[in-house]
């Protein structure tokens, strides 16, 4: 007889009111093998979210190995995963962007020597549209972290915002979203801010800051919560090997490379000529250490810490940049269109050996992006924006595996930024796909992305309402708050030693995409202030000097090679007869005009071809069909059938008309077959209905 003890799990729950709903956290009650394990429960959005480490670090490398994972399942929103295989596949685009935001704030708060594998899973279970999943999961993880053995210096929190009406809304419903000026999402600690993700229909600088704030100060609520959580829940931290370089390795160094002679080395704007002089000073360290090969193992790391250490001197305390600069100055700057002869539009943008090309494709709103995910408003996407990041960029040889996380992450950034100045769909019924290829790459190559793209989509003739322009501020901090330097344009060196990549989109009136990524434990408000002012004197240069001179209007049409596209209303009950039975209709009109047709449900068509003539005959064509034969008109068919009485003209796919054999010509026919042949095309005046309601025609009557 089996036997077994019934017993009922213990755990501990959690609730606060966040925006007017509740957030529940249930501790205990799942995955409890993991570090540390929170059961998230925002409204009736559902997602657990687990924190784990190895227990040792890793060998062989000199970076923190954070991995961190947002899983959709379909099930959360009552569907079957779409194609063939019904399970969930690769992740997708918003998995992976919502996996970057919850990495980009937490990764600085794990101690910097620390090397353990440490993984961040979020598997959403239930989706509360009005409830975010990405934001219970960004909460998750923060609580699931804090709550763990895993040494980290938190707690952090996260709030989204938006504009309804020009008022400031927390963590947004379905509906305001969709009405919403601002996606913003803030990250914080205690005391200060650690990431910034907007995206914004132009929102003024000042508007923008109260809305970082405002999430600010909500957070803070978020953390005293979390505090509760840790504080009966919490584990003690465990204890790890530090992965820092020995100061005696560095004392060593400093005796062979002294601080001037890495200045030197430094300090150049040549990207390839600084690369060679720390190749240089390191081929000469391994020399001299080829007998320690403890040292030789972490001489890598060593000469980036004295890299780093060099470079932020050098700006903080001298004001000077390695490439001579001053701090606001931005790099030589250049651009160019139509570099591509048959694309629909192409342009370049090169900020100092920073370069990019993108370009330009349009096609019918049927080529629109289909969308499978667990957000059911939307569910296409007709602009695309992709990035590409290839190893010649940045002098580097290594295979092309396809997009990675940063990639799409660019890509997504510079599609925040230019989808508030496109065309309606009523305006300009296009599908447009802007592809950024990167040719050279020295730092920001995202926002010279959005500068090329607002190029390349003004010469395909897309009719965006202003120019976008992007600029990246870096920032060097010292011992105090105000100790600091906000760096305008920063280079790749920068970005890497610095404490911060400050990006700002936006047209002269406003901010369209916002992406902050630091390395330290947060900015003040006087920080992020002038950041974002610094960005916006940057970015008005760019439009005005550099995009402005090279094309400061859209091109008033789309190019030879674009496809043309005209719209056209048709009564809804007459769809059936354009399509005609199995399609038949609808494919004879694209086969004799070589255009594409898009029909929606409320009867508006889409005609798309190259030639405007074959547009025209398509449109015609489809309006003879759905319109009634008008009396005294004179229509253009083709002769299809040959009766004893008369013969039968095809005037459109599945619409003809009969020529009595007394109407073909003003004289006595004897035979039709005299006259008229199959497939002669004739012209044959409507004379209206007969008296039993028939529609005839007139060939000899045509000819008056």
């Amino acid at each position: 007889m089996t036997k077994g003890v019934i017993q009922k799990k213990e755990f501990k729950t959690f609730s606060m009111d966040l925006a007017g709903r509740t957030l529940t956290v249930e501790i205990g009650r799942v995955a409890a093998q993991a570090n540390g394990a929170a059961f998230m429960h925002y409204g009736d959005t559902v997602v657990l979210s687990t924190a784990t480490a190895s227990e040792k670090p890793r060998d062989g490398i000199d970076f923190f190995p954070l991995s961190v994972e947002y899983e959709e399942k379909m099930y959360a929103v009552g569907k079957i995963p779409g194609g063939f295989n019904k399970r969930e596949g690769k992740a997708s685009e918003n998995a992976i962007l919502t996996s970057r935001v919850i990495d980009r704030p937490m990764r600085p708060l794990f101690p910097k020597d620390y090397r353990n594998d440490v993984t961040l899973n979020n598997l959403v279970m239930c989706v509360d549209q009005d409830c975010s999943p990405e934001l219970t999961a960004m909460l998750g993880s923060a609580i699931a972290t804090a709550i763990s053995d895993i040494p980290f210096d938190g707690p952090c929190a996260m709030t989204q915002m938006g504009l309804v009406g020009g008022e400031l809304v927390y963590n947004p419903t379905a509906a305001q979203k969709a009405a919403s000026d601002l996606a913003l999402t803030v990250a914080s600690t205690r005391e200060k801010v650690i990431m910034i993700e907007a995206g914004a229909n132009e929102v003024p600088e000042d508007k923008m800051i109260e809305a970082i704030f405002a999430a600010h100060e909500m957070n803070q609520k978020i953390i005293s919560f979390i505090d509760t959580i840790v504080a009966e829940c919490g584990k003690p931290k465990h204890s790890y090997t530090s992965c820092a370089v020995p100061e005696e390795l560095m004392d060593a160094i400093k005796e062979i490379v002294p601080p001037q002679a890495m200045e030197e080395a430094v300090f150049t704007d040549e990207k390839q000529v600084r690369e060679e002089n720390i190749s240089q000073i390191k081929d000469m360290l391994a020399e001299k250490f080829a007998d320690n090969e403890e040292w030789l193992a972490l001489l890598d790391d060593a000469v980036y810490q004295y890299q780093k250490k060099t470079v932020r001197k050098m700006i903080l305390k001298d004001h000077k940049r390695p490439d001579g600069r001053e701090i606001n100055e931005i790099r030589p700057l250049s651009a160019e269109i139509d570099i591509l002869p048959r694309t629909h539009g192409s342009g370049m943008f090169t900020r100092g050996q920073t370069q990019i090309c993108t370009v330009t494709t349009l096609a019918p709103l049927s080529d629109a992006q289909r969308l499978d995910g667990l957000d059911e408003a939307e569910t296409a996407k007709r602009y695309m924006h992709h990035y590409n990041f290839p190893s010649y960029s940045v002098g580097e040889t290594k295979p092309s595996r396809g997009p990675g996380r940063r990639e799409i992450g660019h890509g997504a950034l510079a599609e925040r930024a230019l989808i508030p100045v496109l065309p309606s769909v009523e305006e300009f019924p296009y599908a447009i796909r802007t592809v950024s290829e990167t040719f050279e790459s020295n730092g920001s190559t995202s926002q010279a992305s959005i500068c090329a793209s607002t190029l390349s989509l003004m010469s395909a003739g897309v009719p965006i309402k202003k120019q976008v322009a992007g600029i990246s501020c870096g920032l060097v901090t010292g011992d105090t708050d105000d100790d600091y330097l906000v760096l305008t344009d920063i280079q790749g060196l920068e970005d890497f030693f610095g404490d911060m990549d400050f990006k700002v989109a936006g047209t002269h009136d406003g901010i369209t995409a916002i992406q902050m990524d630091i390395k330290i434990h947060g900015l003040t408000r006087q920080i992020i202030e002038e950041a974002i002012a610094r960005a916006k004197e940057a970015r008005e240069f760019i439009i005005n000097e550099v995009l402005t001179p090279v094309i400061a209007q859209p091109r008033p049409e789309v190019g030879p090679y674009a496809p043309k596209i005209v719209q056209i209303q048709i009564d809804p009950s007459k769809i059936g007869d354009v399509v005609g039975q199995k399609g038949k209709v609808i494919n004879q009109i694209i086969e004799e005009t070589n255009v594409k047709i898009d029909i929606e449900d409320d009867g508006s068509v889409s005609i798309c071809g190259v030639s405007r003539p074959d547009i025209d005959k398509a449109v015609e064509i489809i309006e003879m069909i759905v319109n009634e034969f008008e009396e005294g008109r004179i229509y253009q068919g083709k002769v299809v059938s040959i009766k004893d009485f008369g013969a039968f003209i095809e005037f459109a796919p599945g619409k003809d008309g009969m020529v009595h054999i007394s109407k073909l010509t003003n004289h006595r026919v004897n035979k039709v077959e005299d006259v008229l042949h199959l497939g002669d095309v004739v012209r044959a005046k409507c004379m209206g209905k007969d008296k039993m309601g028939r529609v005839s025609f007139s060939i000899k009557d045509a000819q008056d």
